[in-house]
């Protein structure tokens, strides 16, 4: 593939440009300090990091498993997490959806309050952080690894099982700026989680492991 950034592989990815199925592993500098990790495609992962790309293959090259999965099995990424003194994060199923016209399909109260618990979480792991609020549930937008648009949503347990997830994920397109994608992860046991972004226009795309620092 040559030396490429993230943010391009992820673009030519959300346009179903996927990198080629050759069972190889791509290493990419990390695109910011707080953000380094595994992106798996079919038959290709995508490590992106600042250690020597020698120790990513040698590392990979020692795990008697399967080379397909070894980018995102326990061996390679608790030696990975231990060399860059983080710690594994959840590895989650990596979807995108395009932007969509109009108004979103329910009202949304943004959240102003910077200080709220919820924002102040967000800023950990995104910039442009916007929060907002739609009747006992919760959507989180702001711009992620390599910059890209990131959604999340939470709903309340009371509120579950009537399609606010979905409205959700769908109010996300809506909030874009024009030409962007909106990325969105899911852990796979969540099935609700997975039902609700695929049901609001979300394709899966790969899976994704990232590290995460202040861990023990």
């Amino acid at each position: 593939m040559g030396v490429r950034e993230l943010a391009e592989i992820l673009a030519d990815a959300a346009g179903g440009v996927f990198p080629p199925p050759d069972g190889s592993v791509t290493v990419v500098p990390q695109p910011s300090p707080r953000d380094t990790g595994v992106v798996s495609f079919a038959a290709h992962a995508v490590v992106f990091t600042d250690e020597d790309p020698a120790w990513v293959h040698a590392t990979l090259a020692a795990d008697p498993g399967d080379p397909l999965s070894a980018p995102l099995c326990p061996p390679f990424l608790t030696a990975f997490a231990r060399r860059a003194g983080r710690a594994v994060n959840n590895i989650d199923l990596l979807s995108v959806a395009d932007r969509l016209p109009g108004e979103p399909p329910l009202p949304l109260v943004e959240v102003e309050d910077r200080g709220h618990p919820r924002v102040v979480r967000a800023l950990h792991h995104r910039e442009d952080v916007r929060v907002f609020t739609a009747g006992g549930g919760v959507l989180i937008l702001g711009r992620g690894v390599a910059g890209r648009w990131e959604c999340a949503v939470e709903v309340d347990p009371r509120s579950r099982g009537r399609g606010l997830g979905r409205a959700l994920a769908t109010a996300a397109r809506h909030l874009l700026p024009e030409g962007a994608v909106v990325w969105a992860q899911q852990a796979p046991g969540n099935a609700p989680s997975v039902r609700a972004f695929q049901a609001a226009g979300y394709r899966p795309v790969g899976a994704e492991a990232l590290l995460v620092p202040g861990r023990p």
